[in-house]
């Protein structure tokens, strides 16, 4: 997925300043895609010079100029022509995984602590998201928006107890190797 159309997503629910965009992400896409603020003002001038979003300058005062961005027609065709194209899986690349495979040659207790540690990452993060999911069942009538970003935060708590069950399963069998022989 490209940056752009995450960004052209956003767009489509109201205008919005780069520094708007960037909260987006904070709040509601952090569990499936982040971009730091420098990387959404560079993706937002390239989308500006393909046409995909127009950029109105608002004067403040005592503060430099807000740009405020929205979709485009030509933005819209292209979103739209990137939705009806097939989506693959991402790539697999995480380090924890090659050092539980590295476990053999490692020592145990260091593994067993960094496994923990993650497994208290993931429990931190899918706490989080049952913040979040507490929000929307509080409102009985969301807005179809709503609805879909909940299927995404929902996304986002399996992937999060999906991790924490892994992580237990890698705790239980390293807990259960015998102590390594004293040299």
């Amino acid at each position: 997925m490209a940056l752009a159309h995450t960004i052209l997503t956003v767009l489509c629910e109201r205008e919005a300043s780069g520094y708007d965009i960037s909260k987006q992400f904070e709040e509601t896409m952090a569990c499936y895609w982040t971009a730091s603020q420098q990387q959404i003002y560079r993706e937002l001038a390239r989308i500006e010079a393909n046409g995909w979003v127009r950029c109105q300058v608002v004067p403040q005062q005592g503060k430099p100029d807000r740009k405020v961005y929205a979709i485009t027609e030509a933005g819209r065709r292209e979103l739209s022509q990137w939705a009806a194209e097939p989506s693959l899986p991402t790539p697999i690349r995480e380090d924890l995984l090659v050092k539980v495979l590295g476990g053999p040659y490692a020592e145990p207790a260091q593994l067993l602590a960094e496994v923990r540690r993650r497994r208290a990452v993931h429990a931190g993060q899918l706490a989080s998201y049952r913040e979040k999911e507490a929000l929307f069942h509080s409102h009985p009538a969301l807005p179809l928006q709503e609805q879909y970003r909940y299927l995404t935060l929902r996304r986002g708590i399996l992937f999060e107890q999906e991790w924490i069950r892994w992580c237990d399963e890698v705790i239980a069998f390293l807990e259960g190797q015998p102590a390594p022989a004293e040299p």
